[in-house]
Parts: C-alpha cells; sequence; structure tokens
C-alpha cells in the first residue's frame, strides 16, 4: 500500500481535457455492457466499435477476457479480486474518457455494488449502462466459449450464475437489450439508436 504523504500529483499542469476533445472532434465517454458470460455483450461491443469506427470516431474496447489475460491477471474470482477487477478497469475507462475517447467496457459486473462503483469512479455523466440480458439457461444452450460445459463438470470456480450470484439491475440502468427477444442486428441497431439520443452524441 502506497504511503499518500510521498504523492505529489501534478493533473493541474496537464492539458485539459476540453482541448483533447476539441482535437478529436469528439466527447469522452464509456458505454459499460454487463451480462453474464455469453449473453451477447462482446458481441455487441465488437460491432458498436467497427460503427464508431466507420463515423470517424476514436474508440476503444475493453474486453473482460483481454482485461483478466493481462492486466488483471494477478486476480481470481473472489468477491474482493472481482471488486478490484472492476475498479481498476473503471479507472482505466476514465482514463480514456478524460482523453476524449469513446471507451466500451464489456464485463459480467454481476451485481449492483459493482456497477455502481464503476459509474461513481467514471463519473455519471460519462457513463451510460447498458444491461445485456439473457438468461443463465439461454446462456448456457449458446456456450460459445465452452465455459458453462466446463462449470456445470465443476471445473470452474464461482462461476458467476451458478455458484456465483447474478444481480438484476436495479432502476435506473440506461438501457436493456434482451438478446433472447432480439436478434443481433436488432440489438446493434437498438444500442446505437440510443447513444444517438445522448448529449454526448449530438453533433
Amino acid at each position: 500500500m502506497c504511503n499518500p504523504d510521498n504523492i505529489y500529483t501534478t493533473f493541474d499542469e496537464m492539458l485539459p481535457r476540453e482541448a483533447k476533445e476539441a482535437l478529436l472532434g469528439q466527447k469522452g465517454f464509456v458505454i459499460w455492457l454487463y451480462g453474464l458470460s455469453g449473453s451477447g455483450k462482446s458481441t455487441l461491443a465488437f460491432l458498436l466499435e467497427r460503427h464508431l469506427h466507420n463515423e470517424k470516431k476514436l474508440v476503444k474496447v475493453l474486453d473482460g477476457d483481454n482485461i483478466r489475460s493481462a492486466l488483471n491477471q494477478d486476480l481470481g474470482f473472489s468477491d474482493n479480486d472481482r471488486k478490484e477487477n472492476i475498479r481498476r478497469v473503471a479507472e482505466v475507462a476514465k482514463l480514456f474518457a478524460d482523453t476524449g475517447v469513446i471507451t466500451i467496457a464489456s464485463f459480467i459486473t454481476p451485481n449492483n455494488e459493482l456497477r455502481t462503483l464503476a459509474r461513481d469512479i467514471i463519473g455519471a455523466d460519462d457513463f451510460f449502462e447498458v444491461y445485456v440480458k439473457a438468461s443463465y439457461q439461454a446462456c448456457n444452450e449458446r456456450d460459445p466459449k465452452g465455459i458453462y460445459a466446463r462449470a456445470d463438470a465443476g471445473m470452474v470456480e464461482s462461476f458467476t450464475g451458478k455458484r456465483s450470484g447474478f444481480e438484476e439491475p436495479e432502476e435506473g440502468v440506461d438501457l436493456v437489450i434482451d438478446t433472447e427477444v432480439l436478434t443481433e442486428s436488432e440489438s446493434i441497431d437498438r444500442l446505437i439508436e440510443a447513444l444517438k439520443q445522448h448529449p454526448h452524441f449530438q453533433k
């Protein structure tokens, strides 16, 4: 643990966020997609990334598996490690947003406490919360990574939805996309249309 008495921040000497946003011609922003493994979060994140890139926007995707393979490879899946995983990701997303980058975060984020943590770190004005909804049964049937089969065989510790709980969002979520009802094309269209109404995306 670092000693705060030995830290001397220099934020006031840096170029302001507005200068970077003016250079890029866009507002920094974080779109936080969450839901069970296999719900369609990553698929939507990558589709949105391509759409915004084609719109000449600078975009960065932070994906759960990618982050855990590098930055957060020291973390497991205990409650404390899950919290630290989200805390680190939210701090990174905030850095990107403060640089004017549109950031898409795709993480299970299994409970409301963790979603609130992410929102508080990033700031409510820069945070767009999207619940990618699909039941455990539907995700189990899809099982694109084979992880549900491993979980059913007892090979995955603290698997979300089976041995570790997943909370439905409280009121206030910005958008719910039910991928059991909507097709992939309908889902990304709904996400894009919702973002078009947000002040950060207004021309």
